[in-house]
Order: C-alpha cells, then structure tokens, then sequence
C-alpha cells in the first residue's frame, strides 16, 4: 500500500462524515418543520450554504434509505421525516444489530452496559421483571 492508497481512504471517510453531518442537518429541518418541505426551503431553513443539487442528492438519499417520506409539490417533491426522533433512534440500533452476525454477544454487551434504570425499564417493556423468578 502506497501513500496514495492511505491517503484515499482516509478522504473517504471524512467525506462519509461530512455526508453524515448534512443528512443529520437535513433531518434536523425537516423535523423543525410543521409540514413536508421542498428541497428549496430546505436549503432555505440549512441558510442556503449548499448548492441545491446537494440538498436534492442529500434528500433522494434519505428517501432511498426510508428516512424521509416524499409526496408530489408541483414539479418537485415535499419531504418529511418517516417516523420520530425516538423512531430514528430505534432504527439505527436494528441496523446495528444486523451488521454483527453475534446477536448474543451485542444484545448481552448492550445489556450489561445499560444503567439500572434503563436495565428496569427494558425489562418491563420486555414483560417482566426477572429478578422476581430468582
């Protein structure tokens, strides 16, 4: 591997965090929003520093990963947020989850990581408390 090849890499992966900052910013404003937004107002409520074919790839990207929902406004499309904050949240643990072939491993990591309260609280939503079986 020659310093090209490192040097590549390492600019693909600033790329995908900048990528992943203007989605997180995209969202953000469509979250603030009362209603779907055009790609204009979305550049609009960003303050216009994008070009408007970004904040087009950025939204035809978020629509193709089933973030946004989109619906006809004249001659462009209106975007809004497919589900809520906490929806979100979800979403991204269920990817994590299947990118790791040792569900197991993951979910018994997670588990003990998680704080009391939040350990309580799973174990209701999950149906029980299995403390009370010991």
């Amino acid at each position: 591997m020659d310093g090209h090849e490192h040097a590549g890499t390492a600019h693909e992966g600033d790329r995908r965090l900048a990528n992943g900052k203007r989605e997180a910013e995209v969202v953000a404003v469509l979250r603030s929003a009362p209603g779907p937004l055009t790609p204009r107002q979305v550049l609009e409520g960003m303050g216009g520093d994008l070009a408007y074919s970004t904040v087009v790839t950025i939204l035809t990207r978020l629509y193709d990963k089933h973030v946004l929902t989109r619906r006809a406004h004249g001659r462009a499309y209106a975007y809004a947020p497919a589900t809520d904050e906490p929806g979100f949240a979800a979403r991204k643990m269920h990817q994590a989850m299947e990118e790791v072939p040792d569900r197991e491993r993951v979910l018994t990591r997670f588990v003990d990581d998680l704080s009391s309260g939040d350990e309580a609280l799973l174990r209701r939503l999950l149906g029980g408390d299995l403390d009370a079986d010991r």
